[in-house]
């Protein structure tokens, strides 16, 4: 076998061990998996992840994963626990315990304060008869027959369990409450989805030019006023008021027609009934707008006034998309 040959299996290998593992997580999901759903619906306080090693990386994960659907939760280390953070966990926090044996010496120390503390445990092991499975308020065991590891030590298929454990609990979590788009948004204000469902067009207003004329205009002075602003376009603003539009498209077809436009006024090439929208409106809304419409910008007014010209290449760099 040659050493790309060996490369691809070896990937091969490891994934077809991790997805056999969760095959067999899933087939051994019971009603443990729904009390512990139930323990967490009912808190009143945070959810508390903890874990030692690697299982702490996955314990922190997780803790974000909660806390970014809706579910107030924290990450505290095993060791960091025993050694002065216990004052984290409040009396009426649910902690997560993460542990592949579930006999770490950490986390053995720290089980016993959790359970005098009167907290709910609920531990994540591979082990059902460990420490851990003997004192948890629920145990979700994550059954393996091996790492993915050749020598069956680095954690690879234990931590994979885990992680899918975490996340069947947050989407079980989610799913119960009802937990929508527009909620994750929320929670998610910079990203993506938190834009197109929040961001308005008021608050991409400080990246505005405001390219104007008047009815009275000359067709020379509206050419330098576009060009100026690089706007593709200029308002027509007559008694503080849109009374129209020129864009660079009519600036063509009026040169079309017109060999000598020296007596032509903005009034005689504007558009009269211009595209424009408040600035409280949607970007993606905007967005939307303009895509239906076949244009590439449109005026803006913001408390009944004009305020400037918004463009699409605005909305695409805030990574807005239909």
């Amino acid at each position: 076998m040659n050493e790309i040959h060996k490369r691809i299996a070896d990937a091969k290998e490891v994934l077809n061990l991790e997805a056999s593992a969760l095959q067999n997580l899933s087939d051994s999901i019971d009603a443990s998996f729904s009390e512990a759903v139930h323990h967490i619906i009912k808190c009143n306080g945070r959810i508390v992840f903890t874990g030692m090693g690697k299982s702490a990386i996955i314990a922190s994960k997780i803790s974000a994963s909660f806390n970014s659907t809706g579910t107030p939760s924290l990450f505290m280390h095993a060791a960091d626990a025993i050694h002065g953070d216990l004052g984290m966990i409040q009396s009426n926090d649910i902690v997560i315990c993460l542990s592949k044996s579930g006999n770490t010496e950490e986390v053995k120390t720290l089980i016993p304060l959790i359970r005098e503390r009167g907290n709910t445990l609920i531990g994540i092991s591979a082990d059902k008869n460990s420490y851990l499975g003997k004192y948890a308020t629920v145990l979700l065991e994550t059954p393996m027959e091996r790492e993915a590891c050749p020598h069956n030590l680095a954690p690879t298929t234990s931590t994979t369990l885990q992680l899918a454990m975490g996340d069947a609990l947050m989407v079980a979590v989610l799913n119960e409450k009802a937990f929508t788009e527009e909620d994750f948004a929320r929670f998610h204000p910079g990203g993506s989805l938190g834009k197109r469902l929040f961001l308005k067009i008021v608050d991409l207003m400080s990246g505005f030019t405001k390219p104007q004329v008047t009815l009275d205009t000359s067709v020379l002075e509206v050419i330098l006023e576009i060009s100026n602003k690089m706007s593709g376009c200029t308002a027509v603003i007559h008694d503080h008021q849109i009374a129209g539009v020129i864009t660079d498209g009519d600036i063509r077809r009026m040169l079309q027609r017109n060999a000598d436009f020296s007596g032509l006024k903005a009034s005689d090439i504007m558009s009269s009934s211009p595209v424009s929208l408040p600035s409280e409106t949607l970007a993606l809304e905007a967005l939307k707008l303009m895509n239906a419409k076949e244009i590439t910008q449109v005026l803006i007014t913001h408390q009944g006034a004009y305020a400037g010209v918004l463009h699409m290449h605005q909305l695409i760099q805030e990574g807005i998309s239909v």
